[in-house]
């Protein structure tokens, strides 16, 4: 299994909307893809909560059955066709994905 992690942060105002408004239309962008393919097996997409400090604004947080699964869902139409908004509004974009170990 792969643990894969997606952060961004925003800018102010893109796409003739504020940062508020975009984090909205990313979560709903990301949850369009939650079941693309086969072997997403943990699909959760949050939002900093307001009155918080944070160092971004969404978050990703997935589980894929394996690195197959994973490559799948990049390559996936669906989501492929969120990154040029994606592009447009991120300020900063922080991703990391990880083996997790096998059951003992």
């Amino acid at each position: 299994m792969i643990r894969h992690i997606v952060m961004w942060t925003l800018k102010d105002e893109a796409e003739g909307a504020d940062r508020r408004t975009n984090m909205q239309k990313v979560r709903q962008l990301l949850e369009s893809c939650r079941d693309c393919v086969p072997g997403i097996l943990e699909f959760e997409v949050g939002l900093a909560a307001d009155g918080h400090k944070a160092t971004h604004d969404v978050i990703l947080n997935s589980l894929f059955a394996s690195r197959e699964a994973l490559d799948a869902y990049q390559a996936h139409p669906r989501h492929v066709a969120i990154k040029p908004f994606m592009g447009a509004v991120r300020a900063e974009r922080a991703c990391l994905d990880y083996d997790l170990p096998a059951a003992r």
